[in-house]
């Protein structure tokens, strides 16, 4: 950051809000780049705001293209433009879709769960797509499993017993798929917990495996964790976001203990939610909507 000069007041300025909103990068992903990388450079008023160039804002955009298509925001944020235009250039228009995998029968997998079957069901689960884009095996192969459960459960064809037991098989092969990913991560931490009540803790896995899988070092407090220890942990080991799953069933309650939660973070400190009980907006806090959006930020920050 340099004081901003005459020589500066003919150009045109952003403050960082809205270099935010005309690029779709958060706040506080564009200060750690500042701070971590260089770039976007900001220069301070008289006033002791904070503005950056709008010449940004297409090389921002650029960035996270390049973020999109898998580069790493270490290999593409310090680049020069001429590094970043050349790397775009070898790729294609749109990101290499990988293939995925047979997508599940519920029938048969609704059979296994009845049956108590671990073993088959576990292994119906794998898949070498987990280790190749993580997002599409969630999406071919865990999420059908979830639906086909949870319907069935909804119309009462299955037992509480069942519907742990699906849980529980489930998580375990989304931790077996994520240590792989854990072994070689050295990005910034990442803490992930649900609030107060929640006890739904399959998003939290989901969740770590997408974000270990780009790199960031992920530590998972699990559920029913109080706002100030969630907030406490971050602080202490230097997390760069908290990440919050709301399922349903606490869609009412969470918007509070939320709100108590930003609270108790610093600022710098950014706050994720995902899930299908995440409220719509929350005031300091970044709505993630799907595991693309998940995975697109965290590329950001990794």
């Amino acid at each position: 950051m340099r004081p901003r000069t005459d020589q500066d007041s003919d150009r045109p300025y952003l403050s960082i809000g809205g270099l935010s909103r005309s690029t779709g990068v958060s706040i506080e992903t564009l200060r750690t780049w500042e701070l971590r990388y260089g770039f976007p450079r900001s220069v301070r008023k008289p006033s002791g705001h904070r503005q950056f160039e709008i010449g940004h804002v297409d090389r921002i955009r650029r960035i996270v293209r390049a973020l999109e298509l898998g580069f790493r925001a270490g290999e593409v944020v310090p680049a020069s433009d001429q590094t970043l235009q050349d790397l775009l250039s070898t790729l294609p228009d749109q990101a290499v879709t990988l293939s995925v995998a047979p997508p599940q029968n519920p029938k048969a997998v609704l059979e296994l769960v009845r049956n108590f079957d671990g073993d088959r069901l576990m292994r119906s689960l794998h898949s070498a797509l987990a280790h190749q884009d993580p997002v599409a095996y969630v999406e071919t192969r865990i999420a059908p499993c979830l639906e086909a459960v949870g319907a069935a459960w909804a119309a009462g064809e299955l037992e509480i017993a069942h519907e742990h037991f699906a849980s529980e098989r489930i998580s375990d092969v989304l931790r077996e798929t994520r240590l792989r990913f854990e072994e070689t991560a050295n990005g910034p931490f990442v803490v992930l917990a649900t609030v107060p009540g929640e006890s739904h803790g399959l998003g939290l896995q989901i969740t770590a495996l997408v974000l270990s899988s780009v790199g960031l070092r992920v530590l998972s407090l699990g559920t029913e964790v109080p706002v100030k220890e969630t907030a406490a942990l971050a602080i202490r080991n230097s997390a760069v976001a908290v990440g919050i799953s709301v399922s349903a069933a606490t869609r009412n309650t969470a918007p509070e203990a939320l709100t108590r939660l930003r609270a108790h973070l610093p600022r710098k400190i950014e706050l994720i939610l995902g899930g299908s009980g995440a409220p719509a907006t929350l005031k300091g806090a970044k709505i993630l909507t799907d595991l693309q959006a998940l995975r697109a930020w965290a590329k950001a920050i990794a």
